[in-house]
């Protein structure tokens, strides 16, 4: 099978044309087994560092699997509300990949930076994946964050996935399903965002697009 890119950005477009119908989304014209974007290879189980994790006294814990690790390089942006956007839009991501790994859609981490479509989305997707004998392995790396809106409490963002070193991996054999690197598996993930009564920026809806120019140059 080939490479499975999260259908993260299904989740998040609330047009049909994007993701799918009502999660919103992006570029999911293939189908091909979408290889969930935000998981990656090797790793611990312990979370992996982001830019200001060690910095928020309120960051988040992820537990990854052993085999999956996931890197995140953000650079301040020396605005304080755009800074948080982008921190908890990545914590997102690795909350995708968490929830994959658990085959659990509802974990603490999902249900505090979802919410909306994207939330019910991807509840929806760790499940089918679950069902369908899936789990990840491999390393995902985010990079290239950029907030491209923000103002009274809604946000826009953008970042790349890069999922060249990330499978899908059968349950029931442990054994991962390795495919052929290409341009498709570097994805850029245009996300919205709202901050929410706790603080946290929610992604609300999401749209990606496999093989974009500007992620695969920025490698």
């Amino acid at each position: 099978m080939k490479r499975r890119t999260l259908p993260v950005a299904a989740a998040l477009a609330a047009t049909a044309a994007l993701l799918l119908t009502a999660c919103g989304g992006g570029d999911d014209s293939s189908k091909d087994n979408d290889k969930i974007a935000g998981a990656g290879t090797g790793g611990s189980a312990s979370p992996s560092p982001s830019a200001s994790a060690t910095a928020d006294k309120n960051a988040p814990s992820f537990a990854f699997p052993s085999d999956i690790k996931v890197t995140v390089e953000r650079e301040s942006t020396g605005d304080g509300t755009k800074d948080a956007v982008l921190r908890d839009v990545a914590y997102a991501a690795q909350a995708r990949v968490e929830a994959f790994g658990k085959g659990d859609g509802q974990t603490a981490n999902v249900n505090r930076y979802f919410a909306a479509n994207a939330r019910i989305y991807w509840v929806n997707r760790v499940t089918e994946f679950k069902k369908e004998g899936l789990t990840l392995t491999g390393r995902y790396r985010y990079y290239g964050f950029k907030v491209t809106d923000a103002s009274n409490g809604k946000a826009a963002a953008r970042y790349c996935e890069d999922q060249s070193k990330a499978y899908n991996k059968v349950i029931k054999t442990g054994k991962a399903q390795l495919t052929q690197p290409s341009d498709k598996d570097f994805v850029l993930y245009t996300v919205q965002a709202q901050r929410d009564s706790a603080g946290d920026w929610q992604v609300t809806q999401q749209n990606w697009k496999k093989g974009d120019a500007e992620c695969v140059q920025g490698q």
